[in-house]
């Protein structure tokens, strides 16, 4: 019996964890079903029951040689792959696009961090795929890299299909749903991490751990067991099962294909519909308007009551899902039109793109810190992280040395409203930097 189908059936009066006791009168929603590891429900750190038979369901799902599902999010995934695949002290290769979660635990592992630089769009200011052979080149330098790590596909759906002689983890967070309908295969590496949340119906924080190469799969899991909860919620694992279920109706994902390649017949005179290899992500800009990306996110979000996913310098991304109805993009449609025919032109500028360190890094926090100004903090060690949320990819990580370049552009992101934050919150005039 599947695990959303078995916590119908529950029936016995609990005398045991969580303490609203599945009491209606709390008004908690999900409580229902919400309960511990009781007799006949399994436990998520030794599945032999429904919850094995739900990771069998994935691993069939991702033709994986296991799956393990995750309730801490692509994060907890991340974590146990990397700390897999190296050990304290190693050299690994990084994307610099990948999320703060590849940097903690690099930081955490002690690793001797190697950037690999993803082509990047200067005029939208966003990073898009990574060339074969810039890896090759860097792994040619770097012969004793024990594993590399990108994001693919990005937040803005560029896809980057690599292939390399050392482990490659990647960090499909947002790519759960590749495979299904007419989407491009699912990532090809040694260890896939996706977000079931983010792409596919299933509630916040679920996600899956895809390990293609089997000899990573026991320390894959013998870290889980340390980094994800000893208190699995079965709300969150109800609706992963639910989810497998939605994902076999092909019909259903055949059709929201077809949606999405209807809205991108969508005519616009200024804004921008750009390229994703993902057509699931719709990155609207705003480069050919004089509109940035945050006051066309607030236009959408306060006019027309549509949420993007997020901001950025001159772009939204807007986040779709099989769950979207027709309704919902023609709202889209309407709003999308309404504001191309009402924004005034303005040519195209090219602007600055991240700096990316050169060399071997050691991310790691120097210890006693003080306060600085941005302006004075150039050529000091940087004392946190600083970060654009989202996606979370660090634009100057703890213990590198601070440059002119960095300064300017997190001013850059600062003038055009994207939300730029730091571990201590002192932003945008102050950062952290090493203790003199």
């Amino acid at each position: 019996m599947k695990l959303h189908e078995k916590l119908k059936s529950l029936k016995r009066y609990p005398f045991h964890m969580p303490g609203h006791k599945r009491n209606p009168e709390f008004g908690i929603t999900g409580s229902e079903i919400d309960i511990t590891e009781i007799e006949g429900f399994d436990n998520l750190h030794d599945a032999k029951g429904v919850l094995a038979e739900l990771e069998e369901r994935l691993k069939k799902q991702y033709k994986s040689k296991r799956s393990f599902l995750l309730v801490n999010g692509s994060t907890v995934g991340i974590l146990a792959a990397i700390f897999s695949v190296c050990g304290e002290g190693d050299k690994i290769i990084i994307a610099k696009n990948c999320h703060k979660s590849v940097y903690n635990a690099c930081m955490l592992r002690r690793l001797r961090v190697v950037y690999l630089e993803p082509e990047f769009d200067s005029v939208n200011m966003c990073y898009t795929g990574i060339m074969q052979d810039r890896l090759d080149a860097l792994i040619m330098r770097h012969g004793d890299a024990k594993a590399v790590v990108i994001t693919s596909p990005t937040y803005e759906g560029r896809i980057s299909n690599i292939k390399t002689d050392i482990p490659l983890i990647i960090d499909a967070a947002h790519g759960a749903h590749l495979g299904l309908g007419g989407f491009p295969s699912y990532p090809e590496g040694s260890i896939v991490v996706s977000s079931l949340h983010k792409t596919l119906p299933a509630l916040t924080q679920t996600a899956v751990l895809n390990v293609y190469d089997e000899k990573y799969a026991a320390l894959t899991k013998r870290y889980l067991d340390i980094f994800q909860t000893s208190s699995p919620s079965y709300v969150l694992m109800n609706s992963v099962s639910l989810c497998c279920d939605i994902c076999l109706n092909k019909k259903l994902f055949e059709d929201y294909y077809e949606r999405l390649c209807d809205f991108r017949q969508l005519e616009l005179s200024k804004l921008r519909l750009k390229y994703s290899d993902d057509i699931s992500k719709l990155v609207i800009s705003s480069e050919n308007t004089d509109l940035s990306g945050e006051e066309l996110a607030k236009l959408l979000r306060e006019k027309y009551l549509i949420e993007p996913e997020m901001a950025s310098v001159n772009y939204v991304v807007l986040l779709t899902s099989v769950a979207d109805t027709d309704e919902a993009f023609e709202l889209l449609k309407t709003a999308l039109l309404e504001i191309d025919g009402y924004a005034a032109y303005q040519p195209e500028t090219t602007k600055k793109k991240p700096p990316v360190q050169v060399g071997e890094s050691i991310i790691e926090y120097p210890g006693l810190c003080e306060e600085r100004l941005l302006s004075e903090a150039v050529g000091r060690r940087a004392g946190e992280f600083v970060f654009a949320y989202p996606p979370d990819i660090p634009i100057i990580s703890p213990n590198e040395i601070i440059t002119e370049e960095a300064v300017s552009y997190v001013r850059l992101l600062n003038e055009y409203g994207v939300n730029t934050v730091s571990d201590s919150g002192l932003l945008p005039n102050k950062i952290l930097t090493k203790a003199e």
